[in-house]
C-alpha cells in the first residue's frame, strides 16, 4: 500500500485501472441449506469498460474472482499472483457491529511477498480497497 501511494504521488501517474462499481451479494437461496456469494465489479482499462460477475465461497472469494476475471485479459501475470494471507482486524471495538475494520492482503508470486491494506466500516469495501489499492 505504501509503495503505491508514492508511485500515485509521482508526476504522470497513471492508474492500470480504475474500479467503477462492486456489487457483492451473500443470500441463502431457494431455502438451501449454504450461503451463496456473487460479486460483480465494473472497472475501466484506458477507454475500455469491463463488467464481470463471479462466485465464490464467500463474498470475499467472489470479489476475488470477479477482479480477476476481469484483470487478466489485460494483466496475464496476474495468473502467478496468489493470495498467501487475509486477515481482518476490528479498529474500534466499542463501536461494536458499527466498527472500522482493517483488511489486510498479502500476495505472493513465488517467493515474493506483499501486503496491501483496505480500511472501512464495511468488510466487503475494506476488501475491495486492499484488493484493488486504485479504488481508493
Amino acid at each position: 500500500s505504501f509503495e503505491l501511494l508514492v508511485r500515485r504521488s509521482q508526476p504522470g501517474y497513471t492508474p492500470p485501472f480504475e474500479l467503477v462499481d462492486v456489487v457483492v451479494i451473500a443470500e441463502r437461496r431457494r431455502g438451501g441449506q449454504e450461503m451463496f456469494a456473487e460479486a460483480t465489479v465494473k472497472l475501466k482499462i484506458g477507454d475500455r469498460l469491463i463488467h464481470e460477475v463471479a462466485a465464490g465461497d464467500g463474498p470475499v472469494h467472489a470479489l476475488d474472482r470477479a477482479l480477476r476475471k476481469a484483470l487478466l485479459p489485460s494483466y496475464p501475470s496476474l495468473r502467478e499472483v496468489r493470495l498467501a494471507d487475509y486477515k481482518v482486524r476490528i479498529l474500534d471495538p466499542e463501536s461494536a457491529t458499527g466498527a472500522r475494520t482493517r483488511v489486510l492482503i498479502e500476495g505472493a508470486r513465488e517467493e515474493e511477498r506483499w501486503s496491501t491494506i483496505g480500511v472501512s466500516q464495511n468488510i466487503i469495501e475494506a476488501s475491495a480497497e486492499a484488493f484493488s489499492p486504485e479504488y481508493m
